[in-house]
């Protein structure tokens, strides 16, 4: 009786009664933020969803201008209306 409960014991598999641990997922930016972000009035006139920072940024003509940067269509910076 001791040789068959040693051969069932030993016939099964370890791994399946230990616990499986959680597979790690990835950490960058936008994963840790998720889908986080706000909606903005674009200066063309329509309503964008951005994730990333709102920047000052120098225009061509010398002045400065706010721009919504990494937005939901694609965009890297769209020009906010005042």
């Amino acid at each position: 009786m001791k040789v068959l409960t040693l051969a069932l014991l030993l016939s099964v598999p370890i791994g399946h009664l230990t616990p499986q641990k959680p597979l790690r997922q990835p950490t960058n930016q936008i994963a840790r933020h998720g889908h986080v972000g706000r909606w903005y009035f674009a200066a063309n006139g329509h309503a964008i969803y951005c994730y990333g920072p709102v920047m000052t940024v120098p225009t061509a003509s010398g002045d400065i201008q706010r721009v919504a940067t990494i937005c939901r269509d694609g965009s890297a910076a769209v020009p906010l209306k005042d």
